[in-house]
């Protein structure tokens, strides 16, 4: 009887969630109230009305299994689970044992521009499969491509770098059988993406990986794309946004919450496989697009890390969601505005990749 209303009232929450985000705009704007403004950005309505309600209050202060299971409830209140075309879920080799994948394609019967990898956000300590399932299948459905989501070692249980390890071996994997979903027409292009700690697990597999052997030799086995949303990039120092937009969504608190339990030593911090943005030379690791929400702590680093790719003669785009604050793209069921952004940066990925697809030959 309790769970059967504790699912009552979630489905409750998820449909009063979908109803913020169809609002019309003059109703919605009405309900939010007056506009709020940092450092030249105005948060967007829907984000305004979920404060008020306390559906983006920070996540309270708890050990590792309670934390868990509230972002898996609030990833089934926020998200949408639109239908696609084909789910399915796969082992593959890693160095600790199998490494779990799910697979998404809006539309089994057309053949992809390309796979895109996608590592989950969550610190490093929480999230999985399921609270990356709407962001997948949004994807999915934004863009002519396969979706890769990964199911890495967490810490505590898992500390650095084993998550990285499970990364690497699930792209590796991808990459050397991607022609699984282009039967008979060649390998597909693969990129690796991600979201917070994700975003953070994409650029170190692109830079681990970017000198890979591929098919034809030295240096092509690497990422043909990389896409970063509000990455942890620097856990070095703070930037200015960590004191700036504390609390909107993740408190700086939080955050190293999250590394005491990711890092068995904090000296580790030092490591370009935690911090890529202290990484000596970037010099050839794949193109990269960089989505950053405007109200994050992140924010800062994760324009940093853009910098410096593009110092490195990295071809970046960043894209910046003036009005949204962190994990913005686990909303797609709330918010109009993350659907926007998320559909973007998915369709910047796919023109990226369908450059690279090989083309087939007719004979004449």
């Amino acid at each position: 009887m309790g769970r059967l209303l504790g699912d009552l009232v979630v489905g409750a929450a998820h449909v009063a969630v979908l109803g913020i985000g169809r609002m019309p705009d003059p109703v919605l704007r009405r309900l939010a109230g007056a506009p709020h403004v940092i450092d030249g950005q105005s948060l967007y309505p829907e984000v305004r009305l979920a404060q008020r309600l306390g559906v983006l209050r920070p996540l309270p202060d708890g050990g590792v299994g309670e934390t868990r299971d509230r972002v898996k409830l609030r990833a089934r209140i926020v998200g949408a689970r639109p239908a696609v075309g084909r789910v399915e879920d796969l082992t593959v080799p890693g160095p600790r044992g199998r490494v779990r994948l799910r697979v998404y394609q809006a539309d089994p019967d057309v053949p992809p521009d390309g796979v895109l990898v996608w590592y989950h956000g969550g610190g490093w300590v929480v999230g999985g499969l399921s609270t990356a399932d709407p962001v997948c299948r949004f994807l999915a459905r934004s863009a002519n491509l396969v979706i890769v989501a990964v199911r890495y070692g967490l810490a505590p249980e898992h500390p650095f770098p084993e998550g990285i390890d499970d990364a690497v071996a699930a792209f590796r994997w991808v990459k050397a059988n991607s022609r699984r979903w282009r039967p008979g027409l060649g390998h597909l292009p693969v990129a690796v993406g991600g979201d917070s700690a994700g975003g953070n697990t994409a650029a170190v597999v692109a830079n681990l990986t970017r000198d890979d052997a591929g098919p034809g030799g030295a240096g092509t086995g690497g990422p043909d794309f990389q896409l970063m949303l509000y990455p942890a990039t620097d856990a070095t120092t703070r930037y200015p946004s960590s004191r700036m937009f504390d609390g909107y969504g993740l408190p700086a608190r939080r955050v190293d919450w999250y590394l005491g339990r990711y890092l068995t030593d904090r000296r580790q911090t030092t490591d370009p496989r935690v911090s890529p943005m202290v990484t000596e030379d970037l010099t050839g690791v794949a193109p990269a697009h960089v989505l950053v929400a405007g109200f994050d702590v992140l924010r800062d680093e994760g324009l940093a890390y853009a910098e410096r790719l593009r110092e490195a003669g990295v071809p970046t785009s960043v894209q910046v969601a003036t009005g949204h604050v962190h994990a913005f793209a686990n909303a797609t069921g709330a918010s109009r505005n993350a659907r926007r952004h998320l559909a973007r940066a998915a369709r910047i990925t796919e023109t990226a990749l369908a450059r690279r697809v090989p083309r087939v030959r007719h004979p004449a």
